[in-house]
Parts: C-alpha cells; structure tokens; sequence
C-alpha cells in the first residue's frame, strides 16, 4: 500500500455554496485502514467542517453508507486494501436530498418503509404463542431476510429509484416480503396491495444491482420476486 492516499472528496454546504464541489486532498495511511478513517482523519486534521455520519463502527446500524468509488458501503466495512487503488472518490448516497456533504435526508426512504407498514400484526384468532421451528419452509424463507439494517446501499444502487421517487425500493419491499411471508401476521393481504402497484413490485427490473451491495448478503430481488408472485396468486384467488 502507498503511504498515501488521493482523495476526491464531495462537498456541499447549502449555506455558502451555489452547488456541490470537490475537494482533492491527500490522506496518510495505515494497517487495516477503512473508508470511515479516511474521513475521519479528514475532519479531524484538514477540515472540521465536513459533515458525515457514523455510530457504531462495526456495521451494524448502517448509519456511514457512503458512494465510495462508484459503489454504495458501508464506510467502517470497507477496508482501502480492498479498493486496490490509492485515488479514491468519495460521495454520499445516491437516490437522496442531499443535506451537506456526505450527509444525505433519509426521510423519504423510511417514508416507503411507513408504507408496507413494517411492523408485525398479531392475527387476533392466535391466543397461545405460536412456536415457528426453525427447520420449517415458512422459516427458511424469512430469516435470511432479516438481517437488514437499513443502511440505504441498495436503494442508492437501485436504478429504478433513481428514475422514480415513488418506488418503494428494495429495502421497504424486502421487509413487506418477511412480514407477507409470515402467515402469522394479520395485514398481510393490506400489504401486498400497497405493494401490487406501479410503484411497488412491477417497477423492479430484477437488474441486481441492489443485491450486489448488500452489506448483509441479503438478496432483496429474491423477495421481490417472491413478492410478484404471492401478488399474482392473490389476482387468481389462490393467496394463503
């Protein structure tokens, strides 16, 4: 690795300039450097002013997604080795109003989560809890899609929302599919309404592009094809 490395770095502060920037700047390095210790060095030795978000370190609450090199991650999981490259371009996510520099608006992305309703309704006939085993169909479905953690990387890599605001995006419609998939669950016919329309399901291309930048591994075009498919067997009559 280079002692060093090129920085081309987004900026934007809506209270002194006309439009976004960039910044080339030059950024020592060491062992096991992530994109997160870039711009904290940044912040900390070249320029206070530079807004970004991060919490936990450890890629878990999702908060440090960034536009590295072309590429929605995750800024503390991302290792600079793993760029093979010491010219290094870094910008907030795509799909989002931009608040200041790498600090995107993330409302209207939860704005869709709102949407499909992401939370579980309990089915008012179930009085004794139902015990779910984890060896059963209805499990294995859900749980390898459980592990999102919201950090916005597959909807700033999905082209469908960045030609379309209303689409629901992968991430909102991965969660509708966990729930739907659940018979457990008492609205699972309202969600795959809010979910059969032009804006929900039937946008998605199945181009993959959310898939490919999963930090969690999960495949959010699996469940949107899932999704389609429980939506054409409600239109037939067969949807349980």
């Amino acid at each position: 690795m280079s002692d060093h490395l090129n920085i081309r770095l987004f900026r934007f502060n809506p209270e002194i300039d006309v439009e976004p920037r960039f910044e080339e700047l030059q950024v020592p390095t060491f062992e096991n450097m992530a994109i997160l210790d870039v711009v904290m060095h940044i912040q900390n030795y070249l320029d206070r002013s530079l807004s970004f978000r991060f919490s936990c370190r450890v890629g878990m609450c999702g908060s440090c997604a960034l536009y590295v090199n072309g590429r929605p991650r995750l800024a503390c999981r991302t290792q600079v080795s793993a760029l093979k490259t010491q010219n290094i371009t870094i910008m907030p996510l795509p799909n989002l109003p931009i608040i200041r520099d790498l600090v995107v608006d993330m409302e209207p992305f939860f704005e869709k989560w709102k949407k499909i309703k992401p939370y579980y309704v309990s089915r008012k006939d179930i009085v004794d809890p139902v015990v779910v085993h984890p060896d059963s169909n209805e499990r294995e479905f859900i749980d390898e899609m459980l592990d999102c953690i919201a950090c916005g990387c597959c909807y700033g890599a999905c082209s469908m929302a960045a030609t379309n605001e209303e689409f629901l995006g992968p991430p909102a419609l991965n969660r509708a599919y966990t729930l739907i998939a659940d018979k457990r669950d008492a609205i699972r016919v309202e969600r795959l309404k809010v979910v059969d329309k032009s804006y929900g399901v039937w946008r998605c291309h199945t181009q993959f592009n959310c898939s490919e930048v999963c930090p969690k591994n999960i495949v959010p075009t699996r469940s949107i094809q899932n999704l389609k498919k429980r939506c054409v067997l409600k239109k037939i009559g067969v949807f349980k």
